[in-house]
């Protein structure tokens, strides 16, 4: 491709489908002709290119869920997940980058940022300011609440003093900015109100980070641990300019981010079925192509059949989320099913391949790896599978 597409300028992007779809058309076709030939470069380097990011932020990808006002695109619910849905076509890495920026940082802002903090924050993710969300700490995962990093205020008391560890944050080597949730209280009432958040530039004095982690999968993309030493941020830090309230939003956020997970692992397995159907009729055994052997179409079935499934579940929760539904429930199930499907379909575009899909010289085994961390980050299967049943049992009560 000559030239990036370039994301349109429209009002209202969710009352105007004609626009949207255009761009989603050509945003297909960088894709498969730009993305997925660097492919290869990006393994090899462990890194996205910078030209590939240069084009991605003139695209206007930092800033997908920026409101217009701020400098971005302000796409709804439905159109943001429909293009992280293109995106996790190719390599998971060209996702990750702004994944971010677009997912749980934007949401958080929406959600609780004063104006000032939006009118700070926004334009610069929308130019292509990188973020990272800290929350996951060395003790604490799944148990969010039980984080112990710490915000006192400072001696003048106009400002905050943050002490603590990160770990598994996503694009911690570099990010320009990060939303930092830490205890302002040591107990406090209701569950969860000693948690606040911060918005850290990465760059103040007392940020460091680790060296990247060596993963299973997902090449490109980095992680790393963020330590904080006695960091000092002013007051105006504080999301929302109050305390008590960074669990709420880190929630909030996480809905959004849990629908970007399930939107990626829909595309990879999109990406995975067609490679295997790819490679279905181009293999011979026994003097025909192995896709004309009912065993192997029973596999290519499934995964279709369970791809569909996904992609409808994506479009009801983000109908339901723009029609300004809760979604909490909804969108922990979407990224259970999406990313489990996600697991089976690999696992069978290996079978299909047979030994080769053992190679690391075929996309198969890689697509194999790249998938495996959708069950786990913006909360595992299994603390999703007692959140939706707490829900449901909750529910049953109220009705009964």
């Amino acid at each position: 491709m000559n030239a990036p597409a370039t994301l349109p300028s429209v009002s209202n992007p969710g009352m105007d489908e004609d626009v949207f779809e255009q761009f989603a058309e050509q945003l297909t076709r960088y894709v498969r002709e730009r993305l997925i030939p660097a492919e290869a470069q990006v393994i090899a380097e462990d890194r996205v290119p910078d030209d590939i990011l240069n084009e991605m932020r003139e695209m206007g990808l930092f800033g997908l869920s920026v409101p217009e006002e701020y400098g971005g695109a302000g796409l709804n619910m439905t159109q943001y997940a429909r293009v992280v849905n293109i995106m996790a076509y190719a390599a998971p890495a060209y996702r990750s980058i702004f994944s971010i920026n677009v997912g749980m940082f934007s949401s958080a802002l929406k959600n609780g940022a004063t104006e000032a903090q939006k009118a700070e924050w926004y334009p610069q993710i929308a130019a292509g300011k990188i973020a990272c969300f800290g929350l996951t700490e060395p003790g604490s995962g799944s148990d969010s609440a039980g984080l112990q990093t710490t915000a006192v205020p400072d001696a003048q008391g106009n400002g905050w003093i943050l002490n603590g560890t990160k770990r598994y944050i996503t694009n911690a080597p570099h990010a320009d900015v990060a939303l930092i949730m830490a205890r302002t209280d040591k107990q406090a009432l209701p569950k969860n109100a000693h948690v606040s958040a911060f918005l850290v530039p990465m760059n103040a004095p007392g940020v460091s980070t680790g060296s990247p982690d060596r993963k299973m999968g997902q090449s490109g993309s980095h992680i790393s641990d963020i330590m904080l030493d006695d960091v000092r941020v002013p007051g105006d830090a504080l999301l929302g300019g109050e305390t008590g309230k960074g669990f709420v939003f880190a929630m909030k956020s996480l809905d959004n981010g849990r629908i970007s997970v399930g939107a990626a692992a829909t595309g990879y397995a999109r990406r995975a079925l067609d490679s295997a159907l790819r490679y279905a009729n181009e293999r011979k055994a026994f003097g025909e192509p192995i896709a004309n052997f009912q065993l192997i179409q029973a596999m290519l079935a499934d995964s279709g059949i369970e791809i569909y499934a996904a992609e409808a579940m994506m479009r009801d929760v983000t109908a339901r989320a723009d029609a300004g539904e809760n979604i909490l429930v909804k969108a922990a199930a979407f990224k259970v099913f999406a990313s489990e499907m996600c697991g089976r379909v690999v696992d069978r575009v290996v079978q299909v391949y047979g030994g080769a899909g053992y190679l690391a010289e075929y996309d198969a085994e890689r697509f194999f790896r790249d998938a495996r961390i959708y069950r786990i980050y913006e909360g595992t299967t299994q603390i999703l599978q007692l959140q939706i049943a707490k829900h449901m049992l909750r529910e049953w009560k109220e009705n009964a």
